[in-house]
């Protein structure tokens, strides 16, 4: 069962169950990045011109993940290994969502 956030180099995986778990964080961290990739998109519908917005959020993204990682490694994987065994419930993994926002609060 694949329950870390990051792999062996200590690289993050993008999982849905690792940007479920660190959703949050993301919304927070990443805000103005998340912005200004949606309103590029809403000023022009072709990929092509928001592709370095759309880096940008990703590589905010990995960034997070990798410092969550870093920072709080129990909480995180058991969070994660929680989402990741029942398919991204929030209600079945409180207890572990509770443990991993104490040890990495919200910016």
């Amino acid at each position: 069962m694949a329950t870390s956030a990051v792999d062996a180099t200590g690289n993050p995986i993008p999982t849905s169950a690792v940007l479920t778990a660190a959703s949050k964080h993301i919304g927070t961290r990443c805000f103005s990045e998340n912005v200004e990739f949606l309103k590029c998109k809403k000023k022009d519908p072709n990929p092509e011109k928001c592709l370095d917005k759309g880096q940008q959020v990703t590589r905010c993204v990995l960034g997070l993940l990798k410092d969550l990682h870093q920072n709080c490694t129990k909480e995180m994987d058991a969070y994660v290994g929680c989402m990741y065994y029942y398919t991204n419930e929030f209600d079945l993994c409180r207890k572990e969502q509770e443990a991993f926002e104490k040890a990495c609060p919200l910016e």
